[in-house]
């Protein structure tokens, strides 16, 4: 009789976590359990304490709790992007570093590309 294997299952980004708390900095407003369209985070059942990060698999990386979070600045939630998403791009005059959700992104680059707009309404494609 063959031996039985054991399977186990692991998460998509294993060993990624995509949200990170400060405890000591988080005042427990609840405000990004609200904002959470998957339900990522749960409130703490003691009563001020900071929100608990329930289910980390199901983050689709939007960054509303980090938006709602009031103490985003002084580091009470981080957020990080897996690897492949973490999509960084940077300024050519200034060397500035930009990132896909950040809180103030950089105004869109107007700049004609070579050749001009295409209008697709006129053309023959």
């Amino acid at each position: 009789m063959p031996a039985t294997e054991e399977v186990y299952y692991t998460p998509r980004y294993a060993g990624h976590v995509s949200i990170e708390r400060d405890e000591k900095v988080c005042i427990g407003c609840n405000q990004c359990v609200e904002a959470c369209m998957n339900d990522v985070h749960a409130p703490n059942p003691e009563a001020g304490g900071p929100p608990i990060v329930l289910h980390p698999d199901d983050c689709w990386y939007c960054g509303c709790c980090l938006m709602e979070c009031p103490l985003r600045e002084e580091g009470a939630l981080k957020f990080s992007w897996p690897i492949e998403e973490d999509l960084r791009w940077k300024r050519k005059g200034s060397g500035e570093l930009f990132r896909v959700g950040m809180t103030n992104p950089p105004a869109p680059n107007m700049t004609p590309p070579v050749g001009g707009w295409i209008v697709l309404r006129d053309s023959k494609y």
